[in-house]
């Protein structure tokens, strides 16, 4: 049995030491199989922790089209980090290569730093869920229902079919209106009647023309009253809920319905008009008169 012996293998060879050589090389081999025996428990056991993840994911919604790539992520880490174990258990130094590794990793950030922020905000929606495809939002001045759910973008497909992509950084740092999230969803509107109209009339002839509409929910309760007293009307708030799903065919309705329904009550719609007063001793007067 060779003694382990810390020996220049380079040197050995150099000097031609056959019996050196042989003692180095039999004095490694416990150091490899230990190192052949961490790399194939700890692939084994990075494959495991991935299928665990997916699992995991699974049972938190985790949209399925970000499954694969966090599950190749996780493993390739774990793998690293076996990689790093088995050559420091063969007594190589491995500070050097850690070092080498987040010097990339720092290079690489700073070169991609705008795609590695589009990626970590892809993970966020993908993971934290703000919205899913089929979700109409708006975000600023875009508002779409949305299509495809990338890690670098999203896209949405406006009501006059317009196709938008939106990165993902845009999403997650500004504001965001999701109109489907809930079930329910309130129309507010506003009507506006002259002063001479019969205030009681009109909110009348609005609960009738709510009432016979299917799509416009009972429970919660329609309210139609005065907003406010404008300069040149009475303005009436009609708020209505519908499922979200029926929002745009409730409003279309409303919009069409109120009008015919006020013609035919004599319900005077006002419009913006101006009151001119001409004093006796008005230049305008005077020319007026000629």
């Amino acid at each position: 049995m060779y003694p382990i012996v810390k020996l220049d293998f380079a040197q050995l060879i150099k000097d031609r030491d056959i019996d050196g050589i042989k003692a180095l090389i039999y004095s490694k081999i416990p150091l490899v199989v230990g190192a052949v025996f961490i790399i194939i428990i700890g692939f084994w056991a990075a494959n495991i922790i991935g299928n665990i993840a997916v699992k995991a994911m699974n049972a938190k919604g985790v949209d399925k089209s970000v499954h694969t790539f966090i599950r190749t992520m996780l493993v390739l880490i774990l793998k690293i980090i076996v990689l790093l174990s088995a050559f420091s258990t063969l007594g190589i130094n491995v500070n050097s290569i850690i070092a080498a590794i987040g010097a990339t990793g720092i290079a690489a950030g700073l070169g991609l730093q705008d795609s590695v922020s589009q990626f970590a905000s892809g993970l966020s929606i993908l993971i934290n869920k703000p919205f899913k495809s089929g979700d109409y939002i708006e975000l600023e001045n875009v508002s779409g229902k949305v299509g495809e759910i990338k890690l670098m973008y999203t896209t949405l497909l406006t009501l006059d079919n317009k196709h938008v992509i939106v990165p993902n950084s845009h999403i997650t740092s500004n504001n965001l209106i999701n109109y489907t999230a809930e079930n329910k969803r309130r129309l507010d509107l506003v009507y506006s009647i002259s002063y001479n109209t019969d205030i009681s009339k009109a909110k009348q002839v609005l609960s009738q023309v709510v009432e016979k509409y299917d799509l416009i929910l009972k429970n919660p309760e329609p309210i139609i009253a005065v907003k406010e007293h404008a300069s040149n009307s009475i303005n009436i708030a009609c708020y209505v809920w519908c499922n979200s799903a029926d929002y745009w065919d409730v409003f279309y309705y409303m919009q069409e319905q109120v009008k015919i329904a006020f013609d035919s009550n004599g319900v005077s719609i006002p419009f913006e008009q101006l009151d001119l007063h001409i004093s006796n001793d008005s230049p305008i007067n005077e020319y007026l008169s000629k």
